[in-house]
């Protein structure tokens, strides 16, 4: 492969390790935009909140609005607000309510529906009399689009009452006694019967008749603060989950690398067989059928480069050009290997073969790793460090390759002449040893002779072998009784 079609190639494979790189931090990104604004949200929910507990404590409870009878409603006013903003604010839907609070017929704004709020217990009617009360002053008000709205407990026992068909009643309530009643029954009834509100007119508060009084409001508003951290942490947790790498992402990506790889081997099996002098009028079965087979070779690669990638940069610690590279290592040793095993090289060409894969893999990874620093832009700024790199390597490659082939031989001369007077040198050392040793041994054995006086003699030349100055061995009668009487 020329060296234009390598440069072209690694490109293409820098290419497709940057855009892996890029649809990676575009998901990181998005992450932490979403946290960002989960942070915010969390922020201005809580802050509802603690607006609502200020205005119960200062306008309604420290100024006695309403009374022991009905100043519930007003607390029960302010915490809808509170509460059905928080709860839209946490989900970024912003607020949604506004307290009218002028005594008017209307007691809050939501999205621009006028409400009328009825939290009324007296009577036992679930606060359908104080609406009735209401709409015998205002009768346009439902006409208009207005909704009442009652504590969510009373809500769920007219819905279910509403609901139930009259033989059912008569079988299963009771006169009196706990839980829902005939009576009641009845009174719900009757109160729809002529038309002038729809239950459909009704609606739940957020918060039940007994959540509003007012020794229960700060603890209810603060359970809705523990509340609120749950359903931000949920959020957090499905954002996190979004966020992780995908089997459809992974497919897009490979599909694209695919497609890529597959249309560079097309290109340059083609401009190959071009080189070679051919037209395209020119080119046999025999032609195409190489072509599809470095096509195909190519998808083939291109699927197995994405992939490993994709794996690589989201599973484990690796930037994308430094995975791409050690795919291209790894195809490049892989390839030597299967020519190592067919014989077409030997084991040297094989290890020297498989290093300079090695090292342009390492270039061309640093070289886009750089490029993308300095140019910032997804594909580009690999592509440019990856040409400006290659090229460099290339030149300075090229520009030394005769200078260091001289320092090689030279050096490997130098060995051959070293290894040669080494071993006359061990071969001399090994023939003295083996004479020294010679003369060792007879002397050893004459000085343990079983034979007495050769057993002196023996060790008079033992002991002048292993080094014993002459007149300190005792080679002689006036020696020995001079050493042993004196």
């Amino acid at each position: 492969m020329s060296d234009a079609a390598k440069l072209m190639k690694s490109n293409q494979e820098q290419a497709v390790a940057s855009w892996v790189g890029y649809l990676n931090q575009l998901r990181l990104d998005n992450l932490l935009s979403s946290l960002s604004r989960l942070d915010v949200n969390l922020q201005d929910a809580l802050t509802s909140i603690d607006e609502a507990i200020r205005k119960i404590d200062l306008e309604v409870v420290a100024a006695n609005r309403g009374g022991v009878k009905g100043m519930h409603g007003f607390i029960a006013e302010v915490a809808e607000v509170g509460v059905g903003n928080a709860r839209s604010q946490i989900l970024a839907e912003g607020t949604v309510y506004q307290w009218v609070n002028d005594n008017g017929p209307v007691d809050l704004m939501r999205s621009g529906m006028e409400i009328q709020q009825k939290f009324v217990a007296a009577g036992g009617r679930f606060g359908l009399g104080a609406i009735a009360e209401h709409l015998s002053k205002y009768p346009e008000f439902v006409k208009n689009g207005g909704k009442y709205q009652i504590p969510g407990n009373h809500f769920a026992v007219i819905q279910h009452l509403h609901a139930m068909p009259p033989e059912e009643a008569s079988k299963s309530l009771t006169r009196s006694g706990d839980g829902p009643s005939l009576k009641d029954w009845e009174r719900i009834h009757s109160f729809f019967h002529d038309g002038s509100v729809s239950i459909e007119s009704l609606e739940p508060s957020k918060l039940d008749y007994h959540e509003v009084q007012r020794g229960a409001y700060s603890s209810t508003l603060k359970a809705e603060k523990k509340s609120l951290h749950s359903t931000d942490q949920a959020l957090r947790d499905n954002a996190y989950k979004k966020s992780q790498p995908s089997l459809q992402e992974g497919a897009k990506a490979t599909l694209a690398s695919t497609a890529v790889e597959g249309g560079a081997a097309f290109v340059l099996a083609v401009a190959k067989k071009r080189r070679e002098g051919k037209k395209l009028t020119m080119f046999t079965s025999e032609d195409w059928i190489d072509i599809a087979d470095d096509t195909g070779f190519g998808f083939f690669e291109g699927g197995v480069r994405s992939l490993s990638v994709y794996s690589l940069t989201n599973f484990t610690a690796t930037s994308a050009a430094v995975a791409s590279s050690i795919v291209t290592a790894a195809v490049g040793v892989a390839e030597q290997a299967n020519k190592l095993r067919r014989g077409e090289i030997d084991e040297l060409e094989f290890i020297e073969t498989a290093e300079l894969v090695s090292l342009e893999a390492a270039v061309s990874a640093l070289s886009s790793f750089v490029g993308q620093a300095l140019f910032p832009v997804p594909l580009l700024g690999a592509v440019i460090g990856n040409t400006v790199g290659t090229i460099m390597y290339k030149t300075v490659s090229s520009s030394l390759s005769e200078r260091e082939a001289r320092l090689i031989e030279r050096y490997r001369s130098e060995q051959r002449a070293l290894d040669e007077h080494l071993a006359t040198e061990h071969q001399e050392l090994i023939e003295k040893l083996d004479v020294s040793m010679s003369d060792y041994l007879a002397v050893l054995e004459r000085a343990f002779s079983p034979d007495v006086e050769a057993t002196l003699l023996g060790s008079v030349d033992l002991a002048l072998a292993l080094g014993v100055a002459s007149e300190d061995v005792l080679d002689s009668d006036e020696k020995v009784f001079a050493y042993f009487l004196e």
